[in-house]
């Protein structure tokens, strides 16, 4: 760790549980206020954030975070993160970090937006979602698909998974919309509504979405939209 580069403290009313969710019991880390002063990190977004297209089908704008952060993630969440799940702390190898803010409105959306999905199909990737804005910006759902029964997806599984999709892109009545909740190809079976300065973690291949409201307001502005920084944590 490089002594040069400040960390923040965690917030003194820093507190965390794990959930169990679905048939699977996935486990799901939610940690209430993580930094103290988290608001500066709105505020680094702000002032030096270089805001562009996101990758990987991400709905919408994504820039770099300040330095400290993934330190701090490692700092002080690497004893939880191995008791959550299953992981020898030396084997957490490195994370990655960007700052999101969903934009891309519903009728702009492609299929594989529309319905959850996974970041990996490994058990050895962590998601990550830290909110840095409020309630009303939506939250964060884990799903089911109903025809499989699946929660989440590793390559044996995905070969019978993919079986479905194409038969249920035929069906448009769900497209062109975020997932709110279930509807007929997928079964919510977890929710976790943003709050500010809290953070989910969750294994990378558990399908899951973001929950966006009916009445959202897609704004590019850090300060006035659905600012997350969202990291992936790898090990070994």
């Amino acid at each position: 760790m490089s002594d040069d580069i400040f960390i923040p403290p965690k917030h003194p009313a820093f507190s965390y549980k794990v959930d169990y969710v679905g048939r699977e019991q996935q486990p799901v880390l939610v940690v209430d206020n993580f930094l103290d002063g988290a608001e500066a990190l709105v505020g680094f977004a702000m002032e030096y954030g270089e805001f562009r297209q996101g990758r990987d089908f991400y709905p919408g704008i994504q820039s770099k975070v300040p330095p400290f952060y993934t330190l701090a993630l490692y700092t002080y969440l690497r004893d939880i993160i191995a008791t959550t799940f299953s992981i020898a702390v030396q084997d957490i190898e490195y994370s990655k970090s960007v700052y999101s803010v969903m934009l891309t409105p519903p009728d702009k959306l492609l299929v594989t937006q529309s319905r959850p999905h996974t970041d990996s199909l490994s058990t050895n990737q962590l998601a990550t979602v830290h909110y840095l804005c409020t309630p009303d910006k939506g939250g964060t759902s884990l799903y089911r698909h109903r025809a499989t029964g699946y929660e989440s997806l590793d390559t044996a599984k995905f070969a019978e998974y993919e079986k479905f999709l194409a038969q249920e892109e035929r069906d448009t009545s769900w497209q062109r919309k975020y997932i709110t909740g279930s509807n007929q190809y997928y079964e919510e079976i977890g929710g976790y509504e943003a709050s500010f300065n809290r953070l989910i973690m969750y294994r990378g291949n558990c399908l899951h979405s973001a929950s966006v409201p009916a009445n959202f307001s897609f704004e590019a502005n850090p300060v006035k939209g659905r600012l997350t920084l969202n990291s992936f944590i790898y090990s070994r």
